[in-house]
C-alpha cells in the first residue's frame, strides 16, 4: 500500500486544524501502531523545474528510433529546444520541463547538451523521472489549466510530496485505503477524528428494485451486498485534473481517464472496490452468478479466461462482463466516447475471490482488498463519492435509484475479561483502557467487570477475544510492553532425548560429518527399487489424503530415500566425496482408519474418544542415517588416499554408542537394501536398534549413487525408550600400573563375522582384558580354503597390581579357547 503523505496530513487536519507532522513523525506513529513501513520515497528534486507548455514538435526522421525536436515555453522571454524521445505528447500540452541545473532523484543532473545534432536545453520529464511512480512509458501530460509556464513545479504540483510504502498485513485489509489509516493514526496520535466515509458523501440516490438498472443475484453467490448506480449524460472529453492525477501517481496507479481515475480515487481513499461499465454496452439485466464450467471471458488486460463453476463473475444476457472482485471485461470497458455508466459497488466473498485470482493468476487491487474483506455497509457511500466527483468534473446526472441486494447479518459478540489485555501484556494499563481503546476503534462495547463487543463492519478480522486483546495493546503502544526474558524453572532443561540427539549430533560433527534436512515424504515406489517382497511389513506405510507433492504421497518410514536424495543432489553437483547424516522423525504404518469423533460446538469429544483416537495413531520414532561416499581419506601430499570401506559405516555405530553411553554390538545381517554380508545390524542389548553397512550395488545404480556408498540408520527413540539413555554411571576407577600387549591371529570361515570373533575374545580373556582392537584381515591362500585370517591386539591391565606375562597368556588362552569354541577358530601359526 501507497500512502501518499500529503493525503493524510489532510485527512488528519480535517477535525485538527493546524495539525502538521513530518513524515518521520508520521512514520514513525504507524511503526508504533504496528504497521510496517517499507521505505519512505521523498524525491530528491533541487534546482529549476519548471511548468512548460510545448508550442511545437519537429520528428527528426533520420534516426532508427523515434526523435523528437520540441520548442517549450518555460515562462521565459523565448522559448527553449529540448529533445525528447517519447510521443505521447503534442503541441499544446502542458509538461513538466527540468531546466540545466535541476537534479532529478538518482543524483541525476539536468545540463545543456548537443544530441542527435541538436542543442537539448533541458529535458521534458516522465512521472518516474520525477520520483512520482515507476510509470516510464511516457512523459508527464498535465492537465489543461493546471499552471502557467514557468510556474516553479515542485511546490505548485507536489512533486516533492512523500510517499509511505507499507505492507499491510492479511487480517488488517481495513489499512489498504486512507480511511483506515487515518483512522489509526488519529487514534494513536491523540488526534479527533471524523470517519472519512461520514464526511465523503451523502448517499442521494435512494434504493429502488423497480427503478433503478434491473440487477439478478444468485441465491447461491457468495456476497454480502451488490449495489449498482446509473450516470449518464457525462462529457467523453473531460480530463482528471492534475489532483487526481497526481494523487493516483504517488499511489502507483496510471491514470486511465476521468471515469476510471475516479473510481480508483475513492477506493485507495475510502477503501470500497468499484467498477464502471459503459452502459451503453450492457445488454438488459446485470446478473451476479457462479460463471459456467467452459465460459470465456476476455478481461480488462485483453486476455481471454476460460472460467470454471467456481468462479463468480457479473453477466448480463449476452453473458459474462467481468469477473467478480477481481478485473472487468473488455466488451464493456469505459472509453474515450462513453457518456453513460453504471457504477459497481459490492463486497464479495474473500475466500471466492481468492480462488479466481490465484486459479487465473490475476491479481489487481480491487481483489486484493476483497480478499481481506471489505466493509459491507461501504457500498452506498462510495457510490455516492464517485457519482459526486464524476459529475462535478465531466458534468452528466446521477440516477436517483441506487439498485442494490443486500444481505444482512447480525453480529456476533465477543466476550472478554476487562483485565484480559493487562495479564495478557504483563502491565496494569490506566482502568477503562479496553473500553476506550475499542470504542475508539469503532467497536459498540457494553459492561463493565466484563465487556460484550460488537466489532464495526470495517473489521472483519475481529472475531475473538485474543484479537481485541491484540488491538487493546496495539494502540495502548506495544513498546510499552517490556522486554523481558522468562526465568527458567530449577529442573527444566533439555531432557534425556534431546540431550542424546544433541550428543549424538555433535561427535558426528566432530568427525566430519555434514548434517542435512531430509524430506518427511517419500513414495513407496522406492521398495520396488530395493526388491522388497510385497509381503515385506515394511512396505506399510501411511499415505496422506492431500500430499503436497504427488509423487511423494506417503510418510517416511525410513531416512534412507531422503537422504539418498540428497547425496545424488550434491553428487550431480560435482561433490563426489560426501559423509551426511540426518536427525529426523518417521511415521510407522497405522494399524487401522482411527475413528473420527463428532465434533460439537458445545463440549469437547469424550475421553474414550480421545482414547480411541491415540491408540490408531502410528508410532513416530526419531532415527538418524549417516551415509558414506567417495573417499574417506582425499588423496594429497600424505599418499593416495583411501576409498570408504564398510568398516568406516561400523566405525560411525562405535561413535555413536560412545556418544549415547551404551555398549552397542553386530550382528550380521541380510537386509534389502544393503549388500549380503557385508551389513550388520547394531544391538544395544537383546534390542536391534539400526543396522550398518555398504549398500547393494543394484540398488545405488538406480539411485544415481557410486558404488561403496555405506548407510546407517539408527533408531535413537529405542535406545532412550529401551532403558539406554544418559545414566549416571560412577566414574571408572584409572589403574596407575602398566598394561600388557599380546597379539592373537586365527583363522576362521569366511562365513564367520569378525564382531563374533571379538566377543567370543572379549568375554573368554574376562575382567584383565582393557581393550581390543582388529588391525588386520587376510583371505589368502595362505589362510586356508574358504577360509580369513583375523588378527588382533589385546590389551591387559589389572586394577591393583603389575600383571605379569603369565598372567596376560593365561587370559590370552582363555580367549582363544572360547573363540574356537564359539566360532570354529584356529590359531594361526
Amino acid at each position: 500500500m501507497k500512502a501518499p503523505y500529503s493525503w493524510l496530513v489532510k485527512a488528519l487536519s480535517e477535525d485538527n486544524p493546524g495539525f502538521s507532522a513530518s513524515p518521520k513523525q508520521l512514520s514513525e506513529a504507524l511503526v508504533r501502531l504496528g504497521f510496517e513501513v517499507e521505505d519512505i520515497h521523498e524525491p530528491a528534486l533541487a534546482g529549476p523545474i519548471v511548468v512548460g507548455k510545448v508550442l511545437d514538435v519537429e520528428e527528426l526522421a533520420e534516426f532508427k528510433k523515434p526523435i523528437r525536436f520540441c520548442t517549450v515555453d518555460v515562462g521565459e522571454d523565448s522559448p527553449r529546444g529540448i529533445v525528447c524521445g517519447a510521443t505521447n505528447f503534442a503541441p499544446g500540452e502542458l509538461v513538466v520541463v527540468a531546466l540545466p541545473g535541476a537534479v532529478l532523484p538518482g543524483d541525476f543532473a539536468i545540463a545543456s547538451r548537443k544530441t542527435y545534432g541538436r542543442v537539448s536545453d533541458g529535458m521534458i520529464c516522465s512521472a518516474a523521472e520525477l520520483g512520482l511512480s515507476g510509470e516510464h512509458s511516457g512523459i508527464l501530460v498535465l492537465p489543461d489549466g493546471t499552471a502557467r509556464p514557468g510556474t516553479d513545479a515542485v511546490p505548485a504540483l507536489g512533486l516533492a510530496d512523500a510517499v509511505f510504502d507499507l505492507d499491510i498485513t492479511p487480517d488488517r485489509g481495513y489499512a489498504l485505503s486512507i480511511r483506515g489509516l487515518a483512522r489509526d493514526l488519529a487514534i494513536g496520535l491523540g488526534l479527533a477524528h471524523t470517519d472519512l466515509a461520514a464526511r465523503a458523501a451523502h448517499p442521494q440516490a435512494v434504493p429502488s428494485a423497480s427503478e433503478g438498472w434491473p440487477i439478478a443475484v444468485s441465491a447461491t453467490a457468495p456476497l454480502t451486498g451488490y449495489s449498482v448506480l446509473e450516470l449518464h449524460g457525462i462529457d467523453p472529453s473531460a480530463a482528471s485534473p492534475w489532483w487526481i492525477t497526481s494523487l493516483l501517481a504517488k499511489s502507483g496507479f496510471r491514470s486511465l481517464g476521468l471515469v476510471v481515475d475516479i473510481t480508483n480515487l475513492v477506493m485507495i481513499e475510502l477503501g470500497q472496490p468499484l467498477h464502471a461499465f459503459d452502459a451503453d454496452k450492457l445488454c438488459g439485466t446485470v446478473q451476479v452468478r457462479e460463471a459456467r464450467d467452459g465460459e470465456t471471458l476476455v478481461t480488462l488486460d485483453g486476455v481471454k479466461r476460460v472460467l470454471d463453476a467456481k468462479d463468480l463473475v457479473v453477466a448480463d444476457d449476452s453473458g459474462p462482463i467481468a469477473l467478480a472482485g477481481v478485473m472487468g471485461g473488455e466488451s464493456t470497458e469505459v472509453s474515450s466516447s462513453t457518456t453513460r455508466v453504471l457504477l459497481e459497488a459490492a463486497s464479495f466473498d474473500p475466500s471466492r475471490t481468492t480462488h479466481t485470482s490465484r486459479r487465473l493468476g490475476l491479481v489487481s487491487e480491487a481483489s486484493r482488498r476483497f480478499e481481506r474483506g471489505v466493509d459491507p455497509l461501504l457500498a452506498p457511500v462510495a457510490l455516492a463519492r464517485a457519482a459526486q466527483l464524476i459529475v462535478k468534473l465531466a458534468g452528466g446526472e446521477a440516477s436517483p435509484f441506487r439498485s442494490e441486494v443486500l444481505r444482512k447479518s447480525e453480529p456476533t459478540p465477543i466476550i472478554m475479561p476487562t483485565d484480559l489485555p493487562d495479564r495478557t501484556a504483563g502491565l496494569s494499563y490506566p482502568p477503562g483502557a479496553a473500553h476506550r481503546r475499542l470504542t475508539q476503534l469503532g467497536c459498540t462495547v457494553w459492561g463493565d467487570r466484563e465487556l460484550v463487543v460488537f466489532p464495526p463492519s470495517w473489521r472483519p478480522d475481529l472475531k475473538q477475544k485474543a484479537d481485541l486483546v491484540e488491538e487493546v495493546l496495539r494502540l495502548e503502544g506495544i513498546d510499552r510492553i517490556p522486554s523481558l526474558l522468562p526465568k527458567a524453572t530449577a529442573g527444566k532443561g533439555l531432557h534425556v532425548a534431546q540431550r542424546l540427539r544433541r550428543k549424538i549430533g555433535s561427535a558426528l560433527a566432530e568427525e566430519g560429518f555434514l548434517q542435512v534436512p531430509v524430506s518427511p515424504f517419500f513414495s513407496s515406489a522406492v521398495f520396488d527399487d530395493w526388491n522388497l517382497p510385497e509381503s515385506a511389513g515394511r512396505r506399510k506405510t501411511v499415505r496422506l489424503a492431500n500430499p503436497q507433492d504427488s509423487a511423494k504421497p506417503e510418510l517416511a518410514t525410513t531416512l534412507m530415500p531422503g537422504l539418498l536424495d540428497v547425496m545424488a543432489r550434491n553428487i550431480s553437483r560435482g561433490m563426489s566425496d560426501l559423509a551426511v547424516f540426518s536427525i529426523a522423525q518417521v511415521v510407522g504404518a497405522a494399524l487401522k482408519p482411527a475413528p473420527i469423533p463428532p465434533i460439537r460446538a458445545d463440549r469437547p469429544p469424550s475421553v474414550e474418544a480421545l482414547r480411541a483416537l491415540s491408540e490408531r495413531v502410528p508410532v513416530q520414532p526419531v532415527h538418524l542415517a549417516v551415509a558414506l561416499c567417495g573417499n574417506r581419506i582425499p588423496p594429497g601430499p600424505w599418499g593416495k588416499g583411501r576409498a570408504v570401506e564398510p568398516s568406516d559405516i561400523f566405525m560411525v555405530g562405535d561413535i555413536l554408542a560412545r556418544a549415547a553411553g551404551v555398549k552397542m554390538t553386530r550382528k550380521t545381517a541380510h537386509h534389502a537394501p544393503w549388500h549380503p554380508g557385508r551389513c550388520a545390524y547394531l544391538q544395544a542389548g537383546p534390542w536391534t536398534v539400526g543396522i550398518a553397512g555398504e549398500l547393494h550395488p543394484g540398488m545405488l545404480e538406480k539411485a544415481g549413487l557410486p558404488p561403496g556408498t555405506c548407510f546407517l540408520e539408527l533408531n535413537i527413540s529405542a535406545l532412550g525408550s529401551g532403558g539406554f539413555e544418559e545414566q549416571r554411571r560412577p566414574i571408572p576407577p584409572i589403574s596407575t600400573y602398566p598394561p600388557v600387549r599380546q597379539d592373537i591371529a586365527v583363522t576362521v570361515a569366511k562365513s564367520v563375522p569378525a564382531s563374533s570373533v571379538e566377543r567370543a575374545l572379549r568375554e573368554g580373556a574376562g575382567e584383565l582384558l582393557e581393550g581390543i582392537r582388529l588391525f588386520d584381515v587376510y583371505s589368502g591362500p595362505q589362510a586356508g580354503e574358504g577360509r580369513k585370517s583375523l588378527a588382533y591386539a589385546l590389551t591387559f591391565r589389572a586394577p591393583d597390581r603389575t600383571l605379569t606375562e603369565d598372567d596376560a597368556s593365561a587370559a590370552r588362552e582363555a580367549a582363544l579357547a572360547e573363540a574356537v569354541k564359539r566360532c570354529g577358530a584356529e590359531l594361526r601359526a
